[in-house]
């Protein structure tokens, strides 16, 4: 139990540091202004076009660091400090989402997987904890409590697997996007390893998040079978 909790410590630890470094990051290149003088939406509109894709909207939404793709409405939502600036954060968030919008025209499959599980992760995670904790509470008291916890733990899975599937996804479409990028020369040079920096970043904290729910996992899954012996 107790390299449990320190491993908890380390990975809590480890999020904090992402976290925080990833916001110094983007407001450092936010400074960098690009060469091309073109805005997070410029550059989402031209990504796009350079792509064939013409039934994918981009829109603004309120928030920091709350840009993502919709792939059931076929939208990008930028934020609107991405949507309008015009630096080297803006273009490597505006043309990570656009990334995402590419994997879906081409049918990648990792994101076709995570689309599908969104649905039921949804409910999964809503209802996961509390029949964890009700089974836990009845496993010595009821038969049946050890298998109410052990639903509970397959819910929770889903979760962790689908953390786990979202790391090939959000990797896949930050390569889309620098080396797009990099290959129609949106960006100078300084400009692209600011971009590769802010994305390198912004995908740890996917890697934590994983890392973080399989740790909880594990636990549960202790706590569950290790009851039922005692």
């Amino acid at each position: 139990m107790g390299s449990y909790y320190l491993l908890l410590i380390f990975i809590s630890g480890a999020s904090m540091w992402v976290s925080g470094t990833l916001k110094r990051k983007f407001k450092k290149y936010s400074k960098i202004q690009l060469h091309s003088n073109m805005s997070g939406k410029e550059i989402a509109e031209k990504m796009l076009s350079d792509h064939g894709i013409k039934d994918v909207k981009i829109i603004s939404v309120r928030g920091s660091l709350t840009d993502h793709y919709n792939p059931q409405k076929k939208t990008i939502n930028l934020s609107e400090s991405v949507f309008n600036e015009r630096n080297a954060a803006s273009a490597a968030v505006a043309a990570h989402e656009c990334g995402h919008a590419v994997q879906h025209a081409n049918g990648y499959e990792w994101l076709q997987l995570r689309s599908s599980l969104v649905p039921l992760v949804g409910v999964a995670s809503n209802m996961s904890m509390i029949i964890i904790i009700g089974g836990l509470l009845l496993i010595n008291v009821i038969p049946i409590g050890f298998e109410i916890a052990v639903i509970g733990l397959a819910l929770f899975s889903m979760g962790t697997l689908f953390s786990f599937i979202t790391l090939p996804v959000e990797y896949d479409a930050s390569n889309r996007a620098l080396a797009w990028l990099q290959r129609k020369s949106i960006v100078s040079r300084s400009e692209f390893d600011g971009a590769q920096d802010a994305l390198k970043w912004a995908a740890r904290t996917y890697v934590v998040a994983a890392l973080s729910s399989l740790a909880t996992l594990a636990y549960f899954a202790f706590q569950i079978f290790g009851g039922r012996r005692n």
